[in-house]
């Protein structure tokens, strides 16, 4: 399972057979000079809200690749009265797809469209892979709900939000990753705006004195589990 970071929120997760993209947010992403949109390939495209800063460029990917959108009801049935395909879930659920299992659960956070619509619950995902299990927390804040899927799942990673304001801060994602028992966290939704700029070595220093390992990656690099 490589996990390459597109930038924001945005996530390329390329397994055996399949290939996931997360939260796409990459034509408007100030801080992004390297990945095109036109170059990527997806068979299946996560949505864990729908904020645009997480769904601006699901048309575009969804038509040039044919990928399926995987997210809540409310936002796959706005895509699909645009003829964009999706399997809808809710919080709690599971379901064992073609690349492996997806549970969708808690965030506590908002969920609109550009437009105001609607967009339902905001969530996570927990990816369950040729052998590994990954979170996926979304926009979310600390939640003591984390205790439970570190109870149920063997975590090798957690991605978490770190850039504070909008979701929780790097020392909330900390606690975080107690609740979940992972000790490999890989920080995103920071920096791409300047509610959200955080200070890398504090925030990885702090991690560090709690014998935590996060990891803050550039645009275009990847993590390999």
């Amino acid at each position: 399972m490589k996990i390459t970071f597109l930038g924001h929120a945005c996530l390329l997760i390329e397994l055996q057979n399949k290939i996931l993209i997360v939260d796409p947010f990459i034509s408007g992403n100030p801080k992004n000079n390297k990945i095109e949109v036109n170059g990527l390939k997806a068979d299946h495209i996560l949505i864990t809200h729908a904020h645009q800063d997480h769904t601006l460029d699901v048309e575009a990917i969804a038509k040039q690749t044919g990928a399926s959108l995987i997210s809540n009801y409310e936002i796959i049935t706005h895509y699909e009265a645009k003829g964009i395909q999706g399997h809808p879930m809710n919080h709690g659920g599971s379901y064992d797809f073609d690349f492996g299992t997806l549970k969708y659960v808690n965030a506590i956070h908002s969920s609109s469209f550009e437009d105001g619509t609607y967009g339902g619950q905001p969530g996570g995902f927990i990816l369950s892979a040729e052998g590994k299990s990954i979170y996926i927390a979304g926009d979310t804040a600390l939640t003591y709900d984390m205790k439970l899927f570190g109870e149920e799942f063997d975590l090798n990673l957690a991605i978490l939000p770190v850039g504070d304001n909008f979701t929780m801060g790097y020392t909330d994602a900390l606690k975080a990753s107690q609740f979940l028992n992972c000790n490999r966290v890989m920080g995103y939704h920071y920096d791409t705006f300047g509610y959200i700029e955080i200070d890398h070595d504090a925030a990885t220093n702090y991690f560090i004195e709690h014998g935590v390992t996060l990891e803050l990656l550039k645009i275009g690099e990847a993590i390999t589990l």
